[in-house]
């Protein structure tokens, strides 16, 4: 959960560094710095906080050079403190930045203080850069060095390292946290995210699992697990600059909010561009792998478990196929029973989520080989695993909480149902251009629901006071509860609570009093005399209700009871549209609080840790 780059040019690199480190600061803010390769010395610029104190510290220092590599920091191992923050040097020489949790630093740690070296650090990575510069001393190269270290390391991480000794070369490994190569002209760069060097290079190498990697200013070498000279395909990559900055925006948040009517558009495109729900839309052999599927399995993190909790409805109303969803952190430590005719769906906005990238790697090795990511980054590790890949054509995501992305799963997820439904033959012609034309009519029905935004800022004042609050939804909207619920404790820290609205009365009802907002998602469908039912049992009990009801819904405002109506009634794809007023609500709360919208404290974009 943190950001490298680094680069090697016939120019000065600090800028291209302090710029990356910018655009990566979603990934990780607890602390910021970079290093270089001058004439005769490494040096190094590090400071807690943000980014914009260690650029104003090597600002100060003047700091310039041809070769550097630069860090943000989620912490993992050892506290928020500047001796903890990366790039960590061994004896004055080399400098190494590094994402992920190595397993035995502790025992490597010994080895290495026996052999006569000093720790600075609580950190794991400073025992890398020891062991490096330790086979430096028993007379490797520096990618030899590098390659003989990582064969004595247990763990996930993505390296990036520099010496003074050897000022022309830049290397850097890669075993299950993401690591790419950016290609220029005359310079060349790595990164965790093509957007740190997008300013710079389109051109990008994905490095694969225990690939290293020699950068000079001229060329780049990549080598297999077993060192050997490998091929990497190279792709152009289709993120802009425009899409990396706010405009008008207040926050990326905000501006990926409002996004969401052409994000969805996007993804929805080839579904109707097809004019039917086919499945090569999943991949080429996608028709012989759902043939035949009995069950599907889904896992996935946070928002995109959420995600899945809603397309389980999907999956088991219009494709009639049982369907379970599993965090992925649960479901790669418990004995599952492997059904080789079971569809394992893997669900992850940046495609490098690492509890999600075992757990898929778990489900193969149990004889699983059915497999589909849905992923908004095609090239990442988990689509690279997955037999199929669905792309959720939302574009670039800053903002730590996650809302486009959400969006466009549930769209990808609802194809997915749709598809599954018309090949088993339970959506037919009529139910499938039914289908279609929900879809083609969702990205309005967004925008509909985005002109809610004042009202809601107006019911966000209310919330920011409050220190509680609790979400009820009801069958394929209580998933949405749950994901309001997130959002709101993401971004301004007040403790919610989603559930299920029939469950309110077997635990979570004595919680509530005055002083406890309840959010309701209360759609025109087959369960809102229910939900009506269940705000009953909350205003007899002194309860304020805030009710996000359908336009086309009998509710009405008291004493009390807050309503605002959304778009009418728009079907199957209702989830979808009440996302969006969930989201503006925990927006302007944060807003109101006062809270870092972007970067919420204790909580990075991509979780590549366990």
């Amino acid at each position: 959960m943190c950001g490298i780059v680094g680069a090697i040019a016939h120019r000065d690199v600090v800028p291209l560094l302090v710029d990356g480190l910018k655009r990566l600061e979603y990934r990780g803010y607890d602390s910021a710095g970079i290093a270089v390769v001058e004439t005769d010395r490494v040096r190094r610029v590090r400071r807690t906080g943000r980014v914009a104190e260690m650029e104003a510290a090597a600002q100060a220092e003047h700091l310039a050079a041809r070769l550097g590599i630069g860090h943000t920091r989620w912490a993992t191992h050892g506290g928020v403190t500047e001796s903890n923050a990366h790039p960590h040097i061994s004896h004055g020489e080399l400098a190494l930045v590094h994402n992920g949790i190595i397993e035995n630093h502790e025992a490597q740690r010994e080895r290495l203080q026996a052999l006569g070296y000093e720790f600075e650090s609580q950190t794991d990575t400073e025992v890398i850069a020891h062991l490096i510069h330790h086979h430096r001393a028993q007379g490797a190269s520096l990618l030899g060095a590098l390659q003989k270290s990582v064969k004595e390391l247990h763990g996930a991480y993505a390296l990036a390292v520099i010496d003074q000794r050897d000022p022309e070369t830049l290397v850097a490994a890669r075993v299950g946290c993401p690591l790419l190569i950016g290609l220029g002209e005359g310079e060349n760069f790595v990164a965790s995210d093509v957007s740190a060097i997008v300013s710079a290079t389109r051109r990008v190498i994905f490095l694969e699992e225990g690939d290293t990697a020699r950068l000079t200013c001229e060329s780049v070498a990549v080598f297999d697990a077993d060192d050997a000279p490998a091929e990497r395909e190279v792709h152009v990559s289709d993120v802009s600059l425009a899409s990396l900055e706010l405009g008008p925006y207040r926050h990326f948040m905000q501006k990926e909010i409002h996004e969401q009517p052409r994000a969805i558009s996007d993804t929805v495109e080839s579904l109707l561009g097809a004019g039917s729900f086919d499945p090569a839309l999943f991949g080429a052999d996608a028709a012989q792998v759902f043939t035949g599927i009995d069950s599907v399995q889904i896992l996935a993190c946070g928002t995109s478990y959420y995600a899945g909790l809603t397309a389980r409805y999907w999956l088991e109303d219009l494709a009639g196929i049982p369907c379970a969803v599993d965090i992925a952190s649960e479901y790669r430590y418990r004995r599952v029973v492997g059904d080789p005719r079971q569809l394992v769906v893997t669900i992850s906005q940046s495609g490098e989520t690492l509890d999600t990238m075992e757990a898929l790697k778990y489900a193969k090795a149990q004889g699983q080989e059915r497999t589909l990511s849905i992923c908004n980054v095609p090239e990442s590790a988990i689509p690279r695993a997955s037999r199929l890949v669905f792309h959720t054509r939302a574009g670039a995501e800053i903002g730590v909480a996650s809302t486009k992305a959400f969006t466009t799963q549930l769209v990808a997820l609802f194809a997915l149902a749709a598809t599954l439904g018309r090949l088993r033959g339970r959506v037919d012609a009529a139910r499938e251009a039914e289908l279609l034309e929900a879809l083609r009519h969702l990205p309005g029905s967004v925008q509909h629901a985005l002109n809610l935004e004042p009202q809601v800022a107006a019911w966000a004042e209310k919330f920011a006071p409050r220190q509680h609050a609790l979400f009820l939804g009801r069958g394929t909207h209580f998933p949405i509860a749950l994901e309001g619920a997130l959002k709101l404790k993401e971004i301004s820290y007040i403790h919610a609570e989603g559930y299920p609205a029939g469950e309110l009365k077997h635990g979570p009802l004595a919680l509530v009093d005055a002083a406890m907002p309840v959010v309701v998602i209360a759609p025109n469908d087959a369960l809102l005399e229910k939900v009506k039912s269940n705000i009953q049992e909350v205003r007899a009990r002194g309860g304020e209700m805030f009710v996000f009801a359908d336009a086309d819904s009998s509710f009405t405002a008291s004493e009390g009871v807050h309503v605002i109506r959304t778009p009418r009634h728009v079907g199957i794809l209702s989830p979808i549209v009440h996302a969006i007023p969930v989201q503006l609500l925990a927006y302007h709360t944060a807003l109101a609080r006062g809270t870092d919208v972007d970067k919420p404290r204790n909580l990075a974009k991509s979780v590549t840790v366990e």
